[in-house]
């Protein structure tokens, strides 16, 4: 075993071995499509310690055997235990400057109805409220009406984005203007919050999506967002993802990924516009 896995043994609530650590990381491979590499052992002992406790259980060998026997109902604690959930309002700005300037106008111009976009990997909604403050200020005064589809595998941070409810401090990258037209200040026991306005929430419906299921939609996309999703996923991981956004685009559409994400030997589907914008080759 590598000897960075003993490290803190003796300190351990409960004993976690590397059988124990496969077995989990096997799981989370087959279900979600993760990788779990070596370095993340301490962040995987840590949060499923938590459940351990919370299940009052008395070992990790008894999780193993409880996760197994009730997939169900404790999968989705396994899951939401798993996954890091990073974000911010208007994170990488060219991307949305990219929808607002370009891919908006050019669907307008080209008579489409109804834009939809999916924010796939939404994690607690400041991706999917960007997009929505986007497209409502790049949509006004155009016949061209707006929906976005956001999803997660984790459960507990769709709430959060459903609710639409954040601290000030996180709101502060949102330029004065759009924060002032589409966020609502808390007052009293609602002090240091702000809400998403009700008029952008009405446009987006959340969902759970386990993105390495097979997946399909009423209707195709004219943008998905995948930012800083993919790179949790091995190569035959993405392959087949990437293949499944092809096909839930329209054609020429938009796939908008993570600054360290590329298509690179993945996929012949789509074209690179540079900064990780990619669009679908017909």
């Amino acid at each position: 075993m590598n000897d960075k896995l003993h490290t803190s043994e003796r300190t351990r609530e409960f004993n976690f071995t590397q059988e124990h650590f496969a077995k989990l990381s096997a799981l989370s491979y087959d279900h979600t499509g993760i990788v779990v590499q070596n370095n993340k052992y301490e962040m995987f002992y840590s949060r499923l310690a938590k459940r351990v406790r919370a299940l009052k259980l008395s070992n990790f060998d008894q999780y193993v055997a409880y996760l197994e026997r009730h997939k169900d109902e404790e999968f989705t604690h396994f899951i939401n235990a798993l996954t890091t959930n990073l974000t911010s309002f208007f994170r990488e700005n060219h991307h949305f400057v990219f929808l607002r300037d370009k891919v908006v106008p050019e669907y307008a111009s080209a008579g489409v109805k109804e834009f939809r976009v999916w924010s796939a990997g939404c994690s607690t909604g400041e991706e999917t409220y960007s997009i929505a403050m986007t497209l409502a200020e790049a949509t006004e005064g155009s016949k061209m009406s707006w929906r976005i589809t956001a999803s997660d595998i984790d459960t507990e941070v769709l709430g959060k984005a459903q609710r639409g409810v954040y601290p000030l401090e996180r709101v502060e990258s949102i330029p004065t203007p759009v924060k002032k037209r589409w966020l609502l200040r808390g007052k009293g026991t609602n002090a240091g919050m702000a809400r998403v306005s009700s008029e952008l929430q009405k446009n987006i419906e959340f969902i759970q999506v386990n993105l390495i299921k097979p997946f399909s939609f009423q209707h195709k996309f004219h943008v998905i967002f995948c930012r800083n999703v993919v790179i949790y996923f091995d190569r035959e991981t993405k392959q087949k993802l990437i293949a499944r956004y092809a096909d839930s685009l329209v054609d020429t559409g938009y796939l908008i990924m993570g600054h360290s994400e590329s298509l690179h030997g993945v996929s012949s589907e789509f074209v690179s516009l540079g900064q990780t914008i990619y669009q679908k080759v017909t």
